[in-house]
């Protein structure tokens, strides 16, 4: 079976003075979170789009779903304290309403990237089918450096550099045996799901994003999506 989980779990903190978490945030005429959503049910191969968010939203969550979007496979799910709790809450979900087969995948994805096409949906779930974990990813346009306390300690090749997105899939049972394996020291670095498999020595392929799907986490960034949206229309 083919799942999508939106990650819809952040606290929007960047976001600056704002009345709620960002992916609530209205862009256009409805909230990010609802762009976000209507972009997978479009998507026919998903057998159920899970929304996964914080307790304190998750009546909020509902409500704007059953405003927006008429399509059964939605369901709003309590996530955790952190991205990767989130993320372990979907699949336990998953798990207790549809069952565990060995051949299962998740697509996830952020709430606040409204700007995902069908490409690359189709994309993460082809090369999901095929591998067990999959980041969505674009070119570094600008050089990376690496460096702590001020100071630069390595500046790679950009050739070889990437910038990270999502979706990021998976197979679900690699993923949970991948996350089970780890240490909690281990799990204390997580900032991304794709890490997950890298420290439990599973390979991630790429597949190819989208500049225009960023993620919106600054004021900047709304009034872009903002544009965005308005040259579209």
């Amino acid at each position: 079976m083919i799942y999508a989980q939106i990650l819809a779990g952040g606290k929007g903190t960047r976001m600056g003075n704002v009345p709620m978490p960002k992916q609530f945030l209205t862009l256009a005429d409805k909230p990010i979170l609802i762009h976000t959503i209507e972009k997978f049910v479009l998507e026919s191969r998903f057998d159920a789009i899970l929304v996964v968010c914080p307790a304190d939203w998750l009546s909020h969550t509902q409500d704007l779903i059953k405003k927006y979007i008429s399509d059964e496979r939605v369901h709003v799910v309590t996530g955790g304290s952190e991205r990767n709790e989130t993320l372990m809450k979907g699949i336990e979900y998953i798990q207790e309403n549809y069952g565990s087969h060995d051949d299962d995948i998740v697509v996830t994805h952020d709430a606040v990237r409204p700007f995902i096409t069908q490409r690359i949906i189709n994309d993460n779930i082809e090369a999901a089918l095929k591998h067990a974990a999959v980041d969505t990813v674009v070119p570094a346009i600008d050089t990376i450096v690496q460096g702590t306390e001020g100071k630069i300690d390595d500046i790679p090749v950009r050739s070889t550099m990437y910038q990270g997105q999502t979706p990021q899939s998976f197979n679900i049972k690699t993923l949970v045996n991948s996350y089970n394996a780890l240490t909690d020291a281990q799990k204390a670095t997580l900032s991304d799901s794709c890490k997950i498999c890298l420290l439990a020595g599973e390979e991630v392929t790429m597949v190819r994003g989208e500049n225009y799907n960023f993620k919106i986490t600054t004021p900047y960034d709304l009034r872009v999506a903002s544009a965005l949206v308005e040259t579209r229309d």
